[in-house]
Formats: C-alpha cells, structure tokens, sequence
C-alpha cells in the first residue's frame, strides 16, 4: 500500500433510492430473500417470485396510464367546460368576445328575446354547470331570471315538447344539487335560496309529469332548506308554490310526486312555520291520493326505502302533518260525509308503530327536559281522541259507506277499522273508556236491503258480533281448542310460518274479534243482570241503548264456548304456539313495516325501550300473548260472575274435564305448585343479593342520589331484574298450566276437586315450614329439640313463647293484635292461647285445638260485629260485610280534631295502626282457612271477589283483577244502583240534573273524648272522578263512562287502602293464586262452610269419639252421646249451628 494512504481501503456503499435497477448485469428479481440454492424447488420458487415482480410492474405501469388518462380527461373537461361557460357569458353579455377578464355576473331580469335562444343558452348551461362552482350558481339564477321574464311576458309562450323536457329535467336536478350543497354547507344566502326556488317551482310547472318521477330529489332540496336553521329567511311564498306545483297538477305519474312529497316534506318538523300556514297547503292538495299513496308506502307487501330510513322523530312529524290535512279536509269547506278508508289504515299504522314514543312523553309538559311532544304534535295526536273525530271516523253507518255487511267475504274494511281503534286503546290508556264509549255509541252501522236502502241501525255490539262469528277464526276455535293452536301458530309441515294471502286474512279477523272483546268487555261493566238477560226480548225503538246492544243468550253461550275454547289453548298449549315467535323490539319503520333496513332510528332512549320484550304471536298482527290471555280471561270471568249469581247456563257448562287426565290431575297441579314455590325463593334470594348490593328497591327520586356512572348502575340493575322476573314468570307460564288454568279459569274443574288441591296445597305447605310435622304438638318438640342460637344456647322454648299469648274475654280483638301482629306468616305455626278474666285469672282447659278455634271465632265475632266500636267493617242491607271505606278519612279527621299535624309522625303512626289492624284481620281469616276452621261471617260479594282476582299473578294480572261494574254496587249501595239505573236508562237530557265527574263522600267522625257510641260529626267531601271532572258535565253521550267511573270509585277507589292492607294480611297465610281458584261463593263456603240445612245423621255417622265415649265391640254409642244426638235432631237449623 502507499505510505501516504490514510483512509479506508472499503469501497464507499451505494444506495440506489430511484427504485430502478441501474445494473444490467445483476439478478431481475426484486425479492428481498436471500439467494436460494440451485436445486428444483428453489428454482420453481425463483421463477414464482419473478412472475409476481412483471405482475406488479405492468400493474403499475397500467395504473400510471389510467390516472395519466383520468388527469388528460378531467383537464380537457375542465378546458371544455371553461369553454362553454366563457361562450354562455359572450351570448349572455357578460363579458366581451376576446376579453381576458374575470366574468361579473350578475341576476338581470332582461327576458330572452326568442324561445330559440333561451333553448340554447339553457343547452349551454346544462352542460357544465356544478353546484361546487360558485360562478355557476350565479349563472343558474341569471337564467331562470331571464327565463322567468320571458315567460311572464304575454307574447312568449314555450312549447315543452321533447326538446325542453331533458335540458329543464337537467336543470332542476342542478338547482335541487344547489340548494342541498348551500344548506349543507350553511353558505346559501336568502336570496339564492329564494331564486332557486323560484327556478324550481317553474320548472315543475312546466313539466309536471316529467318531474313528478324525480320528486324525492325535488321535495328533499326544499326540505333542506325548510329544515335549516335561517329557514326563517326564505321567502315563504315561494316556498308554497314550490311544494304545491308538482301536486296540484293531476297527471299520470302524480301518486309519484305524493311519494315524495310525503316522506320528503311531511317530515320537516315544524313545516307550519316554514311555510307560514298549512291550510292553504291542505286545501290545494288530494287529501284521498295522499292517503292511497302512504297506504301504499306502509304497505308489508310493497316496502319503500324513503320512509324506513327516517328517525321516528320524523314519523311522528309525518303523523301529526297528515292528520292536520284531514282535519282541514273534513273540518274546512271540504266536508267529509265518510271518512277514507286509507286514512284509517294509514294513521293506524303509524299510532301502532309510534306507540311507545307517543304514550311515553305525552303526558310530559312542555318544556320539561325530559324530552316532551312538541306543541303541534301532541294537539294533532290528541286530536284522534275526541268524541267528534272518533264518531266521524267510524261513520260507516252511512250508505255511502264502504264498510262491507257482516258476513262477506272482504273484511279489510273492518279490520281497518279493527286495527285503528286497538291502536287508539294502546297509544291512550288513559282514555280507555272513553274510546270505547264512543265506538261503543257512535259506531253503528245501518243494516240495507237488497236496493241499498237503509232499514234499521244495528248495534256497534251486535254487528260486529255478526262479522265475528262469520270468520274461520271464531267457527274453527268453538269447535275444538286444538284448532286454536293451529291458528295462533300458523305454520306449514316445513316448520315455515305461513305467510301468504290466508295469513293475512287471518290477522284481519283476529283485529275484528279483538275489538269485540275490548267493546263488549266495557259493556258488560255498565250493564246489569236485567239488561244483560233482556237479549232474548224484543226489541223496540224505545228500549235504551243497552238493552239493544244485548246478546241473546244463546249467543252469549257460543261466546263462552269460543272463549273457553280459545283461553284453554292460550294457557294449555302455551310452549307449542310461541315456539317460533320473538319478542317485538322495532327500532325502524322499516323493521316494523316488513323492509330490511338497519338505518338509525334517531329516537331519544326511554326507559320503556329497555324494558323487558313481551312475546308477540305474529299471527295476531303484534298483539302480545299476556294482552289476548287478559282480555279473554277477564271477559269469561265476568260472564261467569253473572252466571253464578243467575244461574244462566247448564250446570256443566263451564267444565272442561274431557280434556285433562283427571285421575293424576291433583298430584300433577301440587308438583307444578311447589316448582312454582322453588322458583320464587330462587327469585327472592336473587332480589335479596340485588338488593343488598344496589338497593334498587327505593323510590325513583332515590335512584337519582349519587354520581351519573351509579345512577346508570341502579337503572341497568333494575332493569335486569324487570328481565330475569319477567323471564320466570314465562317459564312457570309454559311449564305449570294446570297452575295457570287453576288461578286463571278454576271454573274449568269441578269445586270439589278445586277444594281437595286446596287442602293438598295446605298440608303441603305444612310440611315445608314446620319440618315434616302437621301435628301441633310433635312440631312443638321439634321446635324444642333443634331450636339452637348462634351461641349454642337453646331458643325453643323462646320460639314457642311467640306463638302463645294470654288474651283478655273482655278484650280478645285488641290483646291478640299486639300480641300476635308481629309474627307476621309465623302466625300459620300452631298457637296457644290462654283466657284470662278481668282479674287476670286463667281458665282452666288444655288448649288441643278447641280453644285456638274459640280464640279465632271469638277475633272474628269482635272485629266484624258493626256494634263493637272498631268499625272496621260495616254491614249493607243484606247484612254481608265489606270494609268501611271511609275508615281512613275517618281517622284523618279525628287526628285534625287532636290538632295534629299531617304528614308527620305523630300523625302518620295512627293510620298505619289502622292498616296494621286490617292487615291482622286478614291473617286471621286466612288462618282460619289454612286451618280449615269455619267461622260464621257473611262477606259481600263485590268484597270476596277481590280475594278470588288476586291470584292471576303470574299470568295478565292488570287485565285479568277486578273490575268494577254496576252489578257489584247494588252488593254496596242498592239505593245508588237504582239511581245509577236510572240515570242510565233516561230517556231525556240529562244534563238536566246538573251533574259532574265528582263525587261526594260523607265522613262520619266521632267527636274527641265522647267514646264509644258517643256523638259523632259529619262532613261532606268532593272529589274529582277524573281530572278537572268539576268542568265535565254529565251528558247523554259520557253518561256510561260516568257511571263506571263512579262505580270504580266506590268500589275501588274509597276503599283501596283498607282492601289492600286486608288482602296482605290474607296473602301473608294463604297464596293469593290459591284463592283465585275459587268464586265469591265458593270462597264463602269454604269460610262459613255450606248454607244448606245441617244432616245430624250424616254428622253422627262420620264423629270420632274418645275416651269412654269410645264405641265399643257391640256397637253401641255410649247413653250420654246417644242423648246428645237426639238433642240435636230437635234442634233447628240455626242452633244445630250455633253448637258447631
């Protein structure tokens, strides 16, 4: 090496970064992999490597040639373009041939001198206008100025042949493109808005046909501008004949044009301040055409993409806008004699589909932040529930009408109005009974001969019991409830449900027989037995409206057997007709009118979206099973209710025995029971654990304490549990029918097999809590032996000693009540009790059972004698017992009287010590019928009907409870009931009896200090049946809906706090679903024991003896017992059971 040489003898590393290979001798492969080498697979390898490398080069190579080309395309149009608008603006006068300068444009209202010039320059502008060039949307709004002058001038007429109709069709598709892009990006002045509109609105007159095809892309332009938020700036005049010129012409393609108009525009909220007044909007429009063409939208068969991408938020806008125009149709100059059907179908669509959003946020005032109707919403909804409009919407009694008679094959019309009036049931359950008043009075349809001519009116009840009974639905289910089954499920051998011509048929006449339920449910609160009986009579023209809507008996009878029928497959075969159905949850339109669109829904989140989902039976139209087990439970419960007070029917007209297996029949209901009671302590403890760890029990402003994220804990968790209830009760629905058949239809078995499963249920329950001992005294060792505290020290004797008390004669009522109340269900165990006199001196007796059955008699004969002073429950005529209903404001005014002040807790305690008593007498007669011990009292049968309607529990208890009716008030006050009769059945106005929806209630007080028996004060209180009910005067048209309403308040209402306290008690010794098995009767008779005349003979046959009264091997009864019996042979009836 050179001396001299002091660097690095390694070549310098060249980095090659232009990704071109500069070397021709080195490899082509561009793999980064390292040489491979020589053999067969590697060199397969080699040459795979090489084929992708030229692949991806010609790739690139093509791709560089595409954007080259798209590049050439896009400036050569941009040069063209250019060149088009530079000769538009020489032609235009905008700027000079030659000239280099920037073009000024601006509007002129110079016209165009020939049609031949506005067609080219209109050519011209089509064929490079943009709506992203600024410039061009000056020079759209130069031209339709111009061209607007022209055609205004009288001289100038345009022929729009085909030469005009795609350069104008170009022209308003640009315009609309304008006006979407300026309100998008907020920089569209009022005046461009104002003249594109203007642009539009002549085009769609020019060529309305044409233009009706592209009416969602014209009406959402206008739209956007209606919804922006300086909508206030555009000029509303413009606006209104912008929207109406596609409509007011009637051309071939005008349903088109509706289409768009309606769920483009009718969506806008608050359209009537966009466009300064809907009226004049309405009055130009085809109210019927509109109705045709959204029937058509709706439509399952025919789904359209505009309306199931909307949120509801824009529905509900939909809505209120559509009943708005048929109210100025039917209100205004253009009377209505018959409403459209397509209306009907249409608002019922969409109510049924906006239920929720609707019921949830009606009730909340403006301006509240808990998401309220808007103002205009909310009057056009409650619009729909007026006395007016239902009566007008259901004036199908006209001959005009298209309602088809009952029994024709087209139920569609029916089943429209079917479908609207359950929806009015659902979205306002409010109104309940108003509605069903009104279509009760004012649906009635006339009956026509063959010329058309009308003959006579038919009851709402009647006719549509006629078009019942003429369906498959109604003639297949009384033949056999098997063909319930099929009906409710619907499905072909493939396990498909049907979904074809027939299944729709079959949804219309389940509406049809659902309305007639609801209707005929209503009536029957406010008929009485007279009325109910009198179908069978003639009818004249001067009965009342009541009795000519009766049924005739045997009409009543096919009822029933449909009825029985139909609930029996209901609770039955439960599993097997919900086996493919899934709970509702519609989150769009589209879902819930049959389109497949997952689009957001934009609705604000409720609570009652997250609530746990009711199965539906599809074949019911979305009717939910608990909703169709309710309303048909709680119809056939009051038509036996009248049956067993009238005797109507065949004695074995309501067993369904022939289809249970008897002979396992008990032993089967008693294993369901005690699986139900394992599921419940599994519930329970679940609620314990929830409970204990989120104390989600509190009142709802408690859920509010704490920070948003726990807030969200506690609702979630509530929510969860809603679920996990809901989901049991389902279960135990399809899994214990005998169960559910028992608590919810107990007259399907007979009353004897109802009372051996009661005892079972009894003796069963028994074992559970008393550990295998029935008897009183082995439990009591039991309780001795293994009573054992956490310490080790014994408690048996401690625990026995709650369940013995030492009782005053003189005081029995008062000393068991603070003794026993608070065992609380430990009062089933067995007790002892010990008399004492007034000096404190025990008698003598072994308490083997007798006495405790003393003891209870003697609670009984006290705190239920109208004379003892305690006045807990008072007589009616008949003297039968019900609690005192104004037991509580009784007791409020005494405490006024001492000056105590409400609300606190020197005043609260005085009334829960009134509830507790209440509640104690319920256990005591519960006790009495765990033990099978009989006392002598007499309850009301509005009273005991109560206890047998608690026990639905599992199964559509806010349907299938208590209902209140007429009937039940003549058990309370006959006195009222005739008046109520009266007021019913007059013939007048009675708005001559100046009444009102209140009520008077007398409170009779015993002045402070005066003592039992002493003197007393009276008071007279009003109060409002229904809210502002002081302003609500009695008329012929509310009379019905008054008279429930008062029936509800004294039946209901007044006494609800006693009744409620009284039924805890009672549900505390004995489950409430054990009670439902049986009627008022029967649970009086199970309480007194049977009313017929005492049997001595049978009586001595079955008496066991004991000690010396033992019968010996000869046979004979020892002297003493054989003179006793005789004794009692001479006895009347009434001492036989003064002994017992």
């Amino acid at each position: 090496m050179f001396q001299s040489f002091t660097g690095s003898s390694r070549r310098p590393r060249q980095v090659n970064l232009s990704g071109r290979n500069n070397n021709p001798f080195a490899a082509t492969s561009r793999s980064t992999q390292p040489t491979l080498p020589q053999n067969a697979h590697n060199a397969v390898v080699h040459a795979h490597q090489e084929r992708v490398a030229r692949q991806q080069e010609r790739e690139r190579l093509l791709a560089a040639k595409h954007l080259q080309r798209v590049w050439r395309g896009h400036v050569s149009r941009v040069e063209l373009w250019n060149g088009y608008r530079r000769t538009w603006d020489i032609q235009e006068g905008i700027i000079e041939r030659g000239s280099s300068k920037s073009p000024s444009i601006e509007t002129s209202n110079e016209k165009y001198l020939t049609e031949e010039e506005a067609l080219t320059q209109l050519r011209l502008l089509v064929q490079y206008a943009s709506p992203l060039n600024d410039d061009d949307v000056k020079r759209v709004q130069r031209f339709g100025s111009r061209f607007c002058s022209f055609l205004s001038s009288s001289s100038s007429v345009v022929s729009t042949n085909d030469a005009w109709t795609y350069p104008l069709l170009h022209l308003a598709t640009i315009s609309a493109a304008m006006l979407r892009r300026g309100v998008t990006m907020s920089t569209l002045p009022a005046t461009t808005s104002n003249n594109l509109l203007s642009l539009l609105s002549m085009v769609a007159t020019l060529i309305p046909q044409q233009m009706a095809l592209h009416s969602s892309d014209y009406y959402s332009a206008i739209g956007g501008i209606l919804r922006s938020p300086a909508s206030h700036k555009h000029d509303r005049r413009l606006a209104m004949e912008a929207v109406t010129s596609l409509l007011v012409p009637r051309t071939a393609n005008s349903a088109v044009a509706y289409e768009g108009f309606a769920s483009e525009l009718l969506t806008v909220p608050n359209l009537q301040d966009s466009l300064g007044s809907l009226d004049n909007l309405a009055i130009r429009l085809d109210q019927k055409l509109l109705s045709t063409v959204l029937k058509t939208m709706l439509s399952t068969n025919t789904p359209t993409k505009q309306l199931g991408k909307k949120p509801r938020e824009e529905i509900l806008w939909l809505l209120s806008h559509f009943i708005y125009i048929f109210r100025v149709h039917t209100l205004g100059s253009f009377q209505a004699s018959v409403p459209d059907v397509d209306y009907i179908n249409v608002v019922a669509n969409l109510l049924a589909y906006l239920a929720e959003d609707i019921r949830s946020r009606l009730d909340i005032p403006e301006g509240s932040l808990d998401y309220p109707l808007p103002a205009f919403v909310r009057s056009e909804i409650l619009a729909l529930v007026d006395q007016q409009s239902i009566t007008s919407l259901l004036a199908y009694s006209e001959p005009t009408g298209k309602l088809q008679e009952p029994g024709q094959k087209d139920t569609g019309n029916i089943a429209t109005l079917a479908s609207f009036a359950l929806t009015l049931l659902r979205v306002f359950p409010k109104r309940g009974d108003d509605i069903r008043m009104w279509l009760y009075l004012g649906s009635s349809p006339r009956k026509k001969s063959l010329n058309g001519q009308s003959v006579n009116r038919i009851p709402a009840i009647k006719y549509f019991w006629e078009a019942i009974t003429k369906t498959s639905v109604y003639g297949s289910i009384r033949q056999h409830p098997r063909n319930a089954v099929g009906l409710l499920r619907r499905r072909d051998p493939s396990g498909v449900i049907e979904d074809n011509g027939s299944d729709m048929v079959n949804k219309q006449e389940w509406r049809t027989v659902l309305l007639f339920l609801e209707l005929y449910t209503f009536v029957l609160k406010v008929t009485d037995d007279e009325e109910f009986m009198s179908g069978s009579s003639m009818i004249t023209g001067e009965q009342s409206w009541t009795r000519q809507s009766a049924l005739k008996l045997r009409n009543v009878k096919d009822l029933t057997i449909f009825l029985k029928h139909l609930a029996f497959a209901m609770y039955w075969n439960e599993t097997e007709i919900t086996a493919s159905d899934k709970p509702v949850n519609t989150t769009s339109l589209a879902d819930y009118f049959g389109t497949s669109n997952g689009a957001s829904t934009g609705h604000h989140p409720t609570e009652s979206s997250t609530r746990a989902e009711e199965t539906v039976v599809e074949t019911l139209g979305g009717t939910s099973l608990s909703y169709m087990k309710g309303i048909v439970t709680g119809l056939l419960r009051m038509v036996y209710e009248r049956d067993s007070r009238r005797s109507l029917f065949p004695k074995d007209h309501w067993l369904m025995t022939k289809y249970f297996d008897m002979e396992g029949f008990i032993p089967a209901v008693v294993m369901e029971e005690d699986y139900r009671h394992q599921m419940e302590e599994g519930e329970d403890a679940d609620d314990d654990t929830v409970t204990t760890t989120f104390d989600d029990d509190r009142h709802e402003e408690d859920i509010l304490i704490g920070t948003h994220r726990e807030q969200q804990i506690r609702r979630i968790e509530r929510l969860k549990r809603q679920q996990r209830k809901t989901a049991r009760r389902k279960h135990l629905e399809s899994v214990t029918p005998r169960l559910e058949i028992l608590q919810n239809m107990p007259f399907f078995i007979p009353f004897a097999t109802r009372v051996e499963i009661f005892r079972e249920f009894v003796t069963v329950d028994q074992m559970r809590r008393r550990n295998g001992y029935i008897d009183a005294d082995q439990w009591r060792l039991s309780v001795m032996q293994n009573s054992t505290a956490s310490d080790g020290r014994r408690t048996g004797r401690e625990n026995l000693s709650k369940h013995h008390a030492k009782v005053r004669r003189d005081n029995v009522f008062d000393d068991a009540f603070a003794q026993f109340y608070e065992l609380g269900e430990g009062l089933k165990e067995p007790i002892q009790i010990t008399f004492v006199d007034q000096f404190d001196t025990v008698e003598a007796g072994i308490d083997g059972g007798g006495v405790t059955k003393e003891f209870l008699t003697s609670i009984t004969s006290e705190a239920f004698s109208p004379t003892s002073g305690l006045n807990l429950f008072i007589e009616n005529d008949q003297h039968l017992l019900y609690p005192n209903p104004s037991a509580v404001d009784e007791r409020k005014d005494l405490l006024r009287q001492v000056g105590l002040k409400e609300g606190t807790t020197e005043w609260n305690e005085p009334i829960r010590d009134l509830l507790q008593r209440y509640e104690f007498l319920g256990r005591v007669i519960g006790k009495c019928l765990y033990e099978g011990i009989l006392v002598d009292i007499h309850f009301a049968p509005f009273f005991l009907v109560k206890w047998a309607l608690t026990g639905g529990m599992w199964s559509a208890t806010n349907e299938s409870g208590y209902r209140a009716n007429i009937n039940d008030l003549r058990d309370l006050d006959e006195e009222l009931y005739q008046g109520l009769l009266k007021l019913k059945n007059y013939p007048g106005n009675v708005e001559d009896f100046s009444l009102d929806f209140t009520v008077t209630d007398t409170i009779s007080t015993p002045v402070y200090g005066s003592g039992v028996g002493g003197q007393t004060s009276q008071r007279t209180v009003t109060r409002e049946l229904r809210p502002r009910g002081s302003e609500i005067p009695v008329t012929n048209e509310n009379r019905l809906v008054y008279i429930s309403y008062m029936a509800r308040h004294r039946l209901q209402i007044q006494p609800h706090a006693q009744t409620n306290a009284f039924l805890r008690g009672l549900g505390s010794m004995v489950q409430p679903s054990w009670l439902s098995m049986f009627n008022q009767s029967e649970l009086q008779t199970l309480i007194g024991g049977d009313s017929s005349e005492i049997d001595v003979a049978d009586l001595r046959r079955n008496t066991l003896y004991g000690g010396v009264y033992v019968i010996g091997d000869d046979g004979q009864e020892h002297p003493t017992v054989r003179m006793f019996w005789e004794v009692m042979q001479s006895f009347s009836d009434v001492d036989r059971r003064k002994v017992l």
